[in-house]
């Protein structure tokens, strides 16, 4: 098996001066995006209400953001490699800020997507960049582990900050303020980086090959695209033209790197077990459980009846759980070992998405926020460690490519996650039965019935919404278990493929 590892040297054993100041800035770049991608949920409505999209329009403000960032992240990770991290990270902190206001002021539907758009560009330069300058700030591998675990816990404190910061302004403000908050940050992350953040590239990077990028991009917004409309309206003519589009597009991506002095991704790093091991342990956990936090949030607040607010603080156990374990996970895979750490957080995801296969409408809290906890702490210890692995298993010059191939795990996972589960959860609750004169939209979503029970007499609304949530809580219930089964055979699959990995092989 070839292999791309190659041994240490004096200079790279050195620790760079100003390095965990560093850090915190390149955390804000993190926060920034795990704030961004949570709080357009809580102001979906509210966009609803101002700008009226059609359903096809406000599909498309939701995905387009995924698909431009899920088609880019090679692409922009290897242009990093190339023209340097610092430059693509700050150029695309500064373009992020922009774009934002433009999605805070949009005044039509079509504005809002195109918004979103640029957005998913400007996104797709920030976790790879951020990831890669990790890899090349921090030599020793065990402050390596450390850094990377604040990157995640960040991330992850990140994905909770959202909900609550927008619940918060959105009871306040209008809802574009959710897109300003951006505006702060960027401006500190900016500023400070120009000063703390060292440049760094592969020093003999070659062309950027512009038919790849075009292969990539087209390739994965295609099959993303086609998993999420098969899910949605079912198995039909274009979803699979656009699917087979798709695979025929990655297909020839795969060739023309097998075949370029300098491809845009080097598909040797996957002879690499623990590099495949790892990326392949992140869709598949991030499949099993972005249906659950799709699908949470509407449980809590259409389910439960929690204010947006009180959802977001409800959410809170997972985050702390991934935040405290994220910081210690490179310790105890060392005193242990990665496949056990990593295997087993996976089994501590699967077993709590198990136990919310009983989840009903009165479910009291200290059972959800439990397996919230127990959720955190599985993926705080897997998502840390599994990082960790993609950044040692690869030499330096080629970080911003490998830390783009594990975003593009995430954002593969998630959408599939969200099709695969999301279409379990929608059957299950079109089935419902619902008393005479129910509208045809109370069957194609929770928020629906509501809004259709808000005209109806009080016997007959009371009548709908309990058999609509009913249909709603046996669907999310069939997909946690369904999920649960995803992180369980993860897990097995992670022991065997991490064998023999050591996060103490540094370079």
């Amino acid at each position: 098996m070839t292999s791309t590892l190659r041994p240490a040297t004096t200079t790279e054993a050195v620790k760079r001066p100003g390095r965990w100041l560093a850090l915190s800035v390149l955390v804000l770049a993190v926060l920034l995006v795990a704030v961004d991608a949570t709080v357009l949920g809580l102001a979906t409505p509210y966009i609803s209400e101002d700008l009226r999209p059609t359903g096809t329009q406000l599909l498309w403000i939701g995905d387009v953001y995924s698909f431009v960032i899920a088609g880019l992240l090679v692409s922009m990770g290897s242009l990093g490699d190339r023209i340097g991290r610092k430059r693509i990270l700050l150029l695309g902190a500064t373009a992020f800020g922009a774009v934002s206001i433009l999605n805070a002021y949009a005044t039509t539907p079509e504005l809002m997507i195109l918004a979103r758009a640029l957005l998913g560009v400007a996104g797709a330069t920030l976790m790879p960049a951020t990831l890669a300058l990790i890899r090349n700030l921090f030599h020793d591998p065990r402050e390596r582990s450390l850094a990377v675990g604040v990157w995640g816990a960040t991330a992850s404190a990140g994905t909770a900050v959202g909900p609550i910061a927008g619940g918060f302004l959105l009871e306040h403000f209008w809802w574009g303020s959710v897109f300003l908050i951006n505006l702060p940050v960027m401006a500190v992350l900016v500023l400070v980086g120009i000063k703390l953040l060292p440049e760094s590239r592969n020093p003999n990077p070659g062309p950027w090959d512009m038919i790849s990028v075009v292969l990539s991009l087209v390739g994965m917004i295609a099959v993303v695209y086609a998993v999420k409309e098969a899910a949605s309206h079912g198995v039909g003519w274009e979803p699979l033209a656009v699917g087979l589009l798709g695979a025929a597009a990655l297909w020839a991506f795969v060739r023309r790197q097998l075949t370029l002095p300098t491809p845009l991704l080097d598909m040797r790093l996957f002879r690499n077990r623990g590099f495949s091991g790892a990326v392949l342990a992140d869709l598949l956990t991030v499949l099993g459980l972005s249906g659950l936090v799709f699908f949470l949030s509407q449980y809590l607040q259409l389910v439960q009846g929690r204010r947006p607010l009180e959802a977001g603080l409800a959410e809170l156990p997972a985050a702390a759980g991934a935040v405290a374990a994220g910081l210690v996970a490179g310790t105890v895979a060392r005193r242990w070992s990665v496949r056990a750490v990593v295997s087993g957080g996976l089994a501590a995801i699967g077993l709590a998405l198990a136990s919310l296969t009983l989840l009903d409408e009165s479910t009291g809290y200290p059972m959800l926020g439990a397996a919230l906890l127990l959720v955190g702490v599985g993926a705080g210890f897997s998502f840390t460690v599994t990082a960790d692995v993609i950044l040692s298993s690869v030499p330096k010059e080629q970080a911003g490519a490998a830390s783009a191939v594990s975003e593009t795990a995430y954002e593969l996972g998630a959408a599939l996650g969200i099709a695969v589960l999301g279409s379990i959860v929608t059957g299950v609750y079109r089935g419902f039965s619902g008393p005479t004169g129910t509208p045809t939209g109370a069957h194609e979503s929770l928020g629906g019935a509501v809004e259709a029970a808000s005209g109806m007499q009080a016997d007959t609304a009371q009548e709908l919404l309990t058999a609509a949530r009913e249909a709603f809580v046996d669907g999310l219930a069939i997909a946690a278990g369904a999920g649960a089964a995803v992180l369980l055979a993860t897990a097995v699959a992670a022991w065997f493929m991490l064998r023999s990995q050591r996060l103490d092989k540094g370079f």
